[in-house]
């Protein structure tokens, strides 16, 4: 199989997660500014492919699979790095992981039908919403801005999830 630019694009946003989270536990000056910028190249590279494959019309199942799996990738990788360090609850985590984990089966299930889902709004604001969460929390903010971060994080994610699978309930029939 051939790979088009935007999955080139999704490609590369996988190969960054464990250089984003090397630099995240890699203690030296400045370390996580390192860390910001290359999830920031991570998480812009979701924009650019998907306008690349609207507007270059390289809108591919692949991409529809791959794309959505390397944001999981990326946000759950961060998360568990703030888990770790004690910036999310567990329980929150697990709503987060949780949600990831049941659209992805649903996709796969809707694969199985001969129907590949696409990206959502909802979903599209979830992940934009967790992007810009998570870059707020790789800055020295007050403990109440990282509160804010993850709490967002959660209600978009149960948002998005609960209209997931709404919009997608014909699949289980």
């Amino acid at each position: 199989m051939k790979l088009t630019t935007a999955s080139k694009i999704t490609v590369a946003r996988i190969v960054l997660i464990p250089v984003v989270l090397a630099l995240m536990y890699w203690d030296f000056p400045g370390h996580m500014y390192c860390a910001l910028a290359v999830f920031i190249l991570a998480s812009l590279s979701d924009f650019v492919d998907g306008y690349i494959a609207r507007h270059c019309n390289q809108v591919s199942n692949f991409g529809k699979f791959m794309d959505p799996l390397a944001d999981k990738l990326l946000v759950i990788s961060v998360m568990l790095v703030y888990l770790d360090w004690g910036y999310i609850p567990a329980w929150a985590a697990i709503i987060v992981v949780a949600r990831e984990l049941a659209v992805t089966g649903l996709r796969l299930i809707a694969v199985e039908g001969g129907k590949v889902i696409a990206a959502a709004w909802s979903g599209k604001i979830k992940t934009a919403s967790t992007m810009v969460g998570f870059c707020l929390m790789m800055l020295p903010v007050p403990e109440l801005v990282v509160t804010i971060c993850w709490i967002v994080v959660v209600l978009a994610t149960v948002y998005s999830g609960v209209e997931y699978f709404i919009k997608n309930a014909e699949v289980f029939k």
